[in-house]
């Protein structure tokens, strides 16, 4: 197998199998759903706290310009 046919196989989808099969040998065939159950849950925490915070910022730019329009103004 040369060099020119480790590329191509690799520019493709393929190197995801590469992953997968890495991080079997890695961690275990068994330890694979525990860190897919981890990972899923992490990503939903990180999308509550997401949106908290953008529903942070739009309640104090709301305030803000509630704040900025009752300002008297001045000619």
């Amino acid at each position: 197998m040369s060099l020119a046919n480790i590329v191509n196989f690799v520019q493709g989808y393929e190197w995801v199998w590469i992953i997968l099969i890495v991080a079997v040998l890695i961690f275990g065939a068994k330890k694979i759903p525990e860190l897919a159950k981890t990972l899923g849950k992490a990503k939903g925490e990180f999308e509550k706290g997401k949106i908290e915070g953008e529903k942070e910022l739009k309640d104090f730019q709301e305030k803000n310009t509630d704040v900025n329009n009752k300002e008297p103004k001045s000619d």
